[in-house]
């Protein structure tokens, strides 16, 4: 399969094995490089995002309708706290660190110490489709290294065998020389060949950041994981980091708060400025914007 020259960050989806293996890998340098600058994120910060913003955009992919969205949570008891990433289906994702400025020492394996730096906790998964509810599933944090932890997610909350990979890597200087990942799943009709021969391929597999490093594309990557297997290609989708932040969206936040709430802040007698959590974007709220506001809520 040839890859599109005009995508810098992109997806790929394919099925191998007679559709008994569907499988996506993404390379997403450019986005975490962008989602690093935003928020001027440690490299322990900058591997997380990265990890967590890869294997989202990956789920966001499975979901079939374009206003779906779905956010993966990671609340820790680490330094770091937690993160939090949102994806579409059509390749589009932000996120964002509580603590982006956490520094620790290097790993046992002398890599960056993303588990450390989160801890324990929950993973937490909410897909929105529309519905009156959002649909939400949640495990406990199974490593902090995010890979694992999808892992252990679609094994435990969708019942389906899944390997997830993820990696970061980083320049000296701290930007982001490589990120991507990959997610290959077992159909529920997957035979024990087809089983037996994944396992063994994933048994040799090296780190997903090794394999980054070697300047592989998303299609050469599941070349790797389902050697000796057909593949059937799926599509190819750009993804990219985007933030749909807005003063009216602001707004409506801020109705929600409730109108004791604003009342207070009212009588404060100052504008307000508050601060998107995903792209840094501030908006300020004047008094008579905010008594407006005020008059809507509850």
């Amino acid at each position: 399969m040839k890859v599109n020259a005009s995508y810098k960050d992109y997806m790929v989806r394919a099925t191998a094995a007679s559709d008994q293996i569907r499988a996506f890998a993404v390379t997403s340098r450019d986005l975490v490089e962008t989602a690093r600058k935003l928020h001027n994120t440690s490299p322990i910060a900058t591997a997380a995002l990265g990890r967590l913003m890869s294997g989202t955009l990956m789920m966001g992919s499975m979901m079939e309708n374009d206003k779906d969205l779905i956010t993966v949570k990671i609340d820790g008891d680490g330094p770091m706290g937690g993160l939090l990433a949102t994806a579409d289906n059509k390749g589009q994702v932000k996120g964002y660190v509580n603590n982006g400025l956490v520094i620790l020492p290097p790993n046992e394996a002398g890599h960056l110490n993303v588990g450390g730096a989160i801890g324990k906790g929950s993973f937490t998964v909410i897909r929105d489709m529309g519905m009156k509810d959002p649909y939400v599933g949640q495990v406990p944090i199974y490593t902090g290294e995010i890979a694992e932890d999808f892992t252990y997610y679609f094994a435990q909350s969708q019942q389906t065998p899944s390997s997830v990979g993820l990696g970061v890597l980083m320049n000296n200087e701290n930007t982001v020389r490589e990120a991507g990942g990959f997610i290959v799943q077992l159909m529920p009709f997957a035979d024990e060949a087809v089983i037996s021969h994944l396992e063994e391929n994933l048994s040799k597999l090296k780190s997903v950041t090794d394999i980054l490093k070697e300047g592989k594309t998303p299609e050469q990557m599941l070349e790797i994981v389902l050697e000796g297997f057909d593949i059937k290609w799926n599509g190819t989708m750009p993804v990219e980091w985007h933030c749909n932040c807005s003063k009216d969206r602001v707004s409506r936040g801020l109705i929600l708060l409730g109108k004791k709430e604003l009342e207070d802040i009212i009588k404060d007698g100052k504008p307000i400025e508050t601060k998107c959590h995903f792209c840094e974007k501030k908006y300020n709220f004047d008094i008579e914007e905010l008594k407006k506001l005020c008059e809507e809520a509850k």
